[in-house]
């Protein structure tokens, strides 16, 4: 085999080409290395057995929050709580572990979406993430459906819409096939005539320009490059497997399809891996 690459892995760079699959590269350090190419083909991922933080190049035993050692972990903001449930924002308490990083990060335009990946969820996303966190959900379907102010206001309206419609992706389900296509258009409206009261409280309470409803936008379709999906899901562990390798089938989400069993890239975020094919 012929070493392709090698350096601290970061989650898949994507790139949607529509009406064509999405196209996608395997970072290593500063390196991307196309992904696509490489279908029908040998894969092997070799972890180095070391893992150096993300944010602060310290070398940890284990990575925490996908990529960071314990004491980034501790402090930084984007590792906060809040971040995985953005309605217990505290920022305007005053108590946020980075003020200027949550400036940036929480206090722009999101969107609250519905995505079909493995059924029907509603999710947030920084505008600008449009239509990356899509692809990496592995979503076949996606529509924008309210445009939110800050960070924590996107949170308390995927509260409100979860009350109705799931907020998580069964991810096994997302690896055995296609999800069957459904009309996100039908869906918004019924979420939008159930949660009208709750909407109109969060529109009174934090003003009718910060939570505003897209009604005119049609659903984004995506396609994936993926030869052949598994009748059973095996995934692999790098801690307890270092070596992983067989032909690749498939790249779904941050998924990598092999004919031995799916990988996470994501999950590895900050682990030293050798690429070869």
């Amino acid at each position: 085999m012929i070493e392709l690459g090698r350096g601290a892995l970061s989650k898949m760079s994507a790139r949607l080409d529509s009406p064509g699959p999405v196209q996608y590269a395997l970072r290593l350090g500063e390196e991307e290395l196309p992904v696509n190419p490489l279908l029908g083909k040998t894969l092997r991922l070799e972890y180095l057995g070391a893992i150096f933080c993300t944010h602060c190049g310290r070398k940890t035993k284990k990575s925490f929050s996908q990529g960071y050692c314990y004491p980034c972990f501790s402090k930084l903001a984007q590792c906060d709580s809040c971040i995985v449930s953005p309605e217990k924002c505290h920022f305007f308490e005053g108590s946020c572990r980075e003020p200027e990083w949550g400036e940036r990060f929480c206090m722009t335009d999101h969107v609250v979406y519905l995505a079909n990946s493995s059924g029907v969820k509603v999710g947030i996303t920084r505008a600008s993430q449009v239509p990356t966190r899509w692809i990496d959900q592995g979503a076949r379907q996606a529509l924008p459906i309210l445009r939110v102010a800050i960070r924590q206001q996107s949170g308390f309206v995927e509260d409100l819409l979860r009350s109705q419609v799931a907020d998580r992706t069964n991810w096994r389900a997302l690896l055995k096939g296609e999800a069957e296509p459904l009309d996100l258009v039908a869906i918004r409206e019924q979420l939008f005539d159930r949660c009208a009261e709750g909407l109109r409280d969060l529109q009174q309470r934090f003003g009718l320009q910060a939570i505003q409803p897209l009604s005119d936008l049609e659903p984004i379709e995506i396609a994936y490059p993926v030869q052949a999906y598994p009748a059973k899901i095996a995934s692999f562990d790098l801690d307890k497997t270092p070596v992983v390798e067989g032909t690749l089938h498939g790249i779904k989400g941050q998924y990598l399809i092999f004919d031995t069993g799916v990988i996470n890239i994501r999950k590895y975020t900050a682990y030293q891996l050798a690429v070869s094919a």
